[in-house]
């Protein structure tokens, strides 16, 4: 009954990850401890199932409207998955109360990489590789795939390995798709429009997902009668987000969902702290 109580909330989560390519999954596990009575590494697990779901949908319409760099977004995956496993094998080892206060530093985290991003200036809309062939950023849907140029200097391209890594570490520990660390360096890094961003950013949480689902599945922790009726209210936000996301300022969105997130994070510390003490 908490479950179907707590559901709508699952629609704000979809919403949010939709319309900011990230950032909605990082409510899923407050919502499942505090709503609808989860244990918190129970949590962290169906929240993975609803981060795989909801990057899968959120990414069709996305790819459809030219939003997805799918070798960036590819490169960028890979780069994480070993994070992924290593994010789940801690999560089995930390006391809950511990994992619940560390969640509540990544919220303020990406409050502040959300804050951050939406008061920067947005840069030209020209991609790196469309810089070094003198072409338009925007790609063909049709052609992304196989013209997408991957031109990087050094120091992005560790930039690129630092971010992917503590991505799939996000996703493995927390659950989490980690989308408020990838659309920023999509953005500030590799000279991405924030469109192109938030479509880039599905694949990537889809891959981290994938891999850190694919642990907590062998260890049997998913409880799926919480999945279920949180799928679909996530499922239906995500493609109202996905049409949000082309109608809306999303420096607007993010610098909102910041303020969200704050609160939220605010409240999971007295309540991890009180806990533990």
């Amino acid at each position: 009954m908490r479950v179907l109580l707590a559901s709508p909330l699952g629609f704000l989560i979809g919403l949010s990850l939709g319309a900011l390519g990230g950032g909605g999954s990082i409510l899923a596990v407050p919502a499942l401890v505090y709503v609808a009575g989860q244990d918190p590494k129970a949590a962290t697990a169906t929240s993975l199932v609803l981060v795989t779901i909801t990057a899968l949908v959120g990414l069709v319409p996305h790819a459809r409207a030219g939003r997805v760099r799918f070798t960036y977004g590819l490169v960028f995956g890979l780069v994480g998955l070993g994070g992924a496993v290593v994010g789940s094998r801690l999560n089995a080892a930390v006391d809950v109360d511990v994992l619940l206060l560390a969640f509540a530093a990544v919220m303020i985290v990406a409050a502040a990489l959300m804050g951050r991003s939406a008061n920067r200036r947005r840069p030209p809309a020209r991609s790196v590789g469309a810089a070094a062939a003198g072409t338009a950023t925007r790609a063909d849907p049709a052609v992304s795939f196989a013209h997408s140029r991957f031109v990087l200097d050094s120091a992005t391209v560790l930039r690129v390995l630092l971010a992917g890594t503590a991505v799939g570490l996000l996703t493995g520990l927390f659950g989490v798709g980690g989308g408020f660390v990838i659309v920023p360096v999509l953005v500030l890094s590799l000279g991405f429009t924030m469109p192109e961003a938030v479509g880039t950013s599905m694949l990537i949480i889809l891959l981290n997902s994938l891999v850190a689902l694919g642990v907590r599945l062998d260890d049997g922790g998913i409880d799926w009668t919480a999945v279920i009726p949180f799928a679909v209210s996530s499922v239906a936000g995500v493609v109202v987000g996905s049409r949000v996301a082309s109608r809306y300022d999303g420096a607007s969105l993010q610098r909102w969902f910041a303020a969200l997130l704050v609160a939220v994070a605010a409240y999971t510390a007295i309540n991890a702290t009180l806990a533990l003490t």
